[in-house]
């Protein structure tokens, strides 16, 4: 379906403190109280993985997290380290074996690569939700996947930056990060967005995927029609390549913080379906 665009639904400043920039797991109702409350499903509700992407940290999950915590979902939201698909993938691997029970995993841009390596033969992952996301399959970089559709305007903003280490990193020039990546929210936040991105190494746009959950774990997606850093066109052909449920909706790339609320109600489809 397509959603038209609505009113932006944050305040001047994302919600940061609602969670740290690493793990958060919390608000979680008893399995008991969650069936008394949760409808006509007996099975425990997933605990709901939100995984961020590049040029940004875990409180763009804000106003999506807040909202599942409400609803009686446990939410873990943790610091994705941006140092290359294959190693953040197993980081989210080892991860997601400290949860128990059953998963519904999340990822937002970059995020969503690091979901389909990392998840791949997981039983516990019932459901993927790709939010204005990479989704690419074996074999695949996504600096190539990236180029394969017209629309996005992120490799002519980004610069690079040293790492430390002898290495390279990518962020996005400050003064194109409002249009490339934020271009529904208030110029405001998205200063402040800019200002405190963390880069991501570009080893990340090189690295070989080497699996593809989404062929054997149900997905969501979502398409943000309006987006400058992935092409909607890429978008649209992983979601339909994936046999993901796709909802369209008019915003930018950070479709989480825009529009929350549908995002939210995406995941929580995805968590209700495969229960």
């Amino acid at each position: 379906m397509t959603i038209s665009r609505r009113p932006l639904l944050l305040g001047a400043v994302v919600a940061a403190g609602t969670l740290a920039a690493g793990t958060l797991a919390a608000g979680a109702l008893p399995a008991s109280a969650a069936s008394a409350t949760g409808g006509s499903h007996s099975a425990p509700k997933p605990t709901v993985v939100l995984v961020h992407g590049a040029f940004a940290d875990a409180s763009s999950w804000s106003a999506v997290a807040s909202r599942l915590q409400k609803a009686g979902y446990t939410v873990v939201a943790p610091a994705n380290p941006l140092r290359g698909l294959i190693s953040d993938a197993a980081y989210l691997t080892a991860l997601l074996a400290t949860i128990e029970g059953p998963k519904v995993v999340v990822g937002h841009s970059y995020g969503g690569a690091v979901i389909t390596q990392a998840t791949a033969g997981d039983a516990s992952v019932k459901a993927l939700v790709y939010v204005a996301a990479f989704v690419p399959d074996k074999g695949e970089q996504l600096g190539e996947l990236g180029a394969r559709f017209p629309g996005s305007q992120l490799s002519d903003a980004l610069q690079p930056l040293p790492d430390g280490a002898g290495g390279t990193d990518l962020a996005i020039q400050t003064a194109k990060f409002h249009a490339v990546f934020t271009a529904d929210l208030p110029a405001a936040t998205s200063a402040l967005m800019g200002a405190s991105q963390r880069p991501i190494s570009a080893a990340a746009f090189t690295d070989v995927a080497t699996a593809a959950a989404w062929r054997d774990i149900p997905s969501w997606a979502v398409v943000a029609a309006q987006d400058r850093a992935i092409s909607p066109d890429l978008e649209r052909f992983e979601a339909k390549r994936a046999g993901s449920h796709t909802t369209v909706v008019d915003s930018s790339h950070v479709v989480m913080i825009s529009h929350p609320d549908l995002v939210t109600k995406v995941i929580k489809s995805a968590a209700t379906a495969t229960r």
